[in-house]
């Protein structure tokens, strides 16, 4: 680089973290940073709010699937949720009571779209290209989450239809589908939620299936003013409920992930659950999977069957491939005329966007080094992108439980890492640090993950989901407990990482020799795991196994 390049690049803001993205994950870093006692740090936010994909999902009826008392974060619980399942709203609405209960808004930068980041190996430090200017970082944390960019199918003819399209995480609210000929593609998670809330108001509704999904009754009611008045009074019953919302639910991941024929019995009720409000033998065949309950995720909806079968809805059990006009056509050469194609069909999970805009340590974009599949150490740190962590990175993802657990026990990681970091920085020249996850350490931690993965009911279902790449590997799923989860990143093991160091100014070049070196004097304190307030030592460490844990 010359030396006028990096001159300027010295003249930009510099901040410790830049945290990426406002969601649960990126308010949750935030939250823990300043607990840690950090405060030169900010906030990315492409968009004119917080909220993340609860703020860009608001199509009709989008809710929750996980219990409200589970799906927020135990070091802000919520006594007022509504409903044992909340809606978008209120969890929107939670979100920017957290940015503002735990004084955030300060660290926020709104309409600031993250463009670039580079690695400065020279100055050990990222630099970070926005919308609004270019600032440097100690630290990145990628918080943009998998559920972020909506993906959209390639179509033959899509650009010429004359109608209205768009992605359920874009709902356009504008458009008024009363007595509209509309076609719903998808089946998934959204697709559920959307398909009863729209069928009542529009002309003709058709629903593309290339697969259909298990859905099982949604246990959903309102929550009394009786209970949340418990709630508030005796803070202790708000807790007690969301630890058996938690048990329950690591008590039934073994089926999941060591014995997936036990899930038989589910499938015989979500079975049940079809033949309740599918009268007409010949839909309900279609409606029927044929791969294992649990393979994909399993969906809870009470109107989703019913509403499948009332006379303006037609099921074409088969992908859309082709528009024509107006003229929607499936695979199977099913047609049909429409006036506006809402798409449910996911998003970019295993080739998230960001990794396009990272550029590491060699140059290369994180996505070209995950290009046969995504890895990284500990769901977190990739090899050969220095300090930056991402949050829900692969393999951290959940079949039958709370994110929000996870993204948890990667606050702790991530708070134990910076403790490392400063401990390390403060022994160094110039004051700075980095640690760089080894090749070696990324690649045990994911062989162990995919040997783990093998006897799955996600890999031996034998379903296509989301879940897996494009090679066909699971790099989305976390093949085990959350409490698992939660022990295998309760600290950071140097030597896993290699600690890279600014040279001395009077310092002769020496060659690496690839061992770790994490000796630091002094104490750090942080608020350790668990609700993020049991202090925690920072003594730099040096050698642990690496191992996942029950493996």
């Amino acid at each position: 680089m010359a030396e006028h390049e990096r001159a300027r690049e010295r003249e930009h803001e510099h901040v410790r973290v830049a945290v990426i993205g406002s969601g649960f994950g990126g308010l949750g870093a935030a939250v823990r940073l300043r607990r840690e006692g950090i405060t030169d740090f900010v906030v990315l936010e492409r968009a004119g709010a917080v909220g993340g994909t609860w703020r860009d999902n608001s199509y009709p009826g989008c809710a929750c699937d996980v219990p409200s008392h589970l799906y927020s974060f135990s070091f802000a619980p919520n006594p007022d949720w509504p409903r044992t399942f909340s809606g978008q709203e209120h969890i929107w609405e939670y979100l920017e009571r957290v940015a503002d209960t735990f004084r955030l808004r300060s660290h926020i930068r709104l309409n600031t779209e993250v463009e670039l980041l580079r690695w400065d190996a020279e100055q050990l430090w990222w630099v970070i290209e926005t919308s609004n200017g270019t600032l440097t970082a100690d630290v990145v944390v990628s918080a943009t989450g998998p559920l972020s960019d909506p993906k959209l199918p390639d179509i033959p003819g899509l650009d010429t239809f004359e109608g209205k399209v768009f992605h359920s995480a874009r709902w356009d609210h504008d458009y008024d589908l009363r007595g509209k000929r509309v076609a719903m593609v998808g089946t998934g998670a959204s697709a559920i939620q959307i398909v009863p809330a729209i069928q009542r108001e529009v002309g003709r509704l058709t629903l593309f299936q290339r697969t259909p999904p298990w859905v099982m009754p949604r246990m959903d009611r309102a929550i009394t003013g009786a209970e949340r008045w418990l709630h508030r009074q005796l803070p202790f019953t708000t807790h007690a409920r969301r630890g058996i919302l938690w048990g329950i639910r690591e008590l039934q991941v073994q089926a999941f992930t060591k014995r997936p024929n036990e899930l038989g019995a589910v499938e015989q009720l979500a079975k049940r659950n079809i033949r309740r409000a599918i009268k007409d033998p010949e839909l309900r065949a279609r409606l029927t999977p044929t791969y294992r309950i649990g393979c994909k995720r399993i969906l809870l909806s009470n109107t989703y069957y019913p509403a499948l079968a009332r006379p303006n809805v037609d099921v074409v059990a088969s992908g859309l491939s082709e528009v024509r006009g107006n003229t929607v056509v499936a695979a199977d050469g099913t047609e049909a005329e429409v006036d506006a194609i809402i798409f449910g069909t996911g998003f970019h999970v295993t080739d998230m966007p960001i990794a396009d805009r990272v550029v590491g340590a060699d140059g290369g974009t994180m996505m070209e080094s995950w290009k046969d599949g995504m890895k990284s150490l500990r769901g977190a740190t990739a090899a050969g992108f220095p300090n930056f962590m991402t949050i829900i990175g692969p393999n951290t993802g959940l079949g039958n439980s709370s994110m929000i657990l996870m993204i948890e026990s990667q606050l702790n990681y991530l708070a134990d890492y910076m403790r490392q970091l400063t401990l390390l920085s403060s022994s160094g020249p110039g004051g700075r640090a980095a640690l760089a996850a080894r090749t070696g350490a990324v690649q045990a931690w994911n062989d162990k993950v995919q040997r783990r993965m093998e006897r799955t009911v996600w890999n031996t279902g034998g379903c296509n989901s989301w879940y897996l790449d494009a090679n066909g590997v699971n790099t989305t799923i976390w093949p085990g407990t959350t409490t698992e989860f939660r022990n295998a990143t309760r600290q950071v093991d140097l030597a896993e990482y290699e600690v890279l160091r600014l040279p001395r100014a009077d310092a002769v070049p020496e060659p690496r020799t690839g061992t770790a070196t994490g000796k630091g004097e002094g104490k750090g304190e942080g608020k350790g795991e668990g609700k993020g307030e049991g202090k925690g030592e920072g003594k730099a460490r040096t050698s642990k196994k690496v191992e996942v844990a029950g493996a």
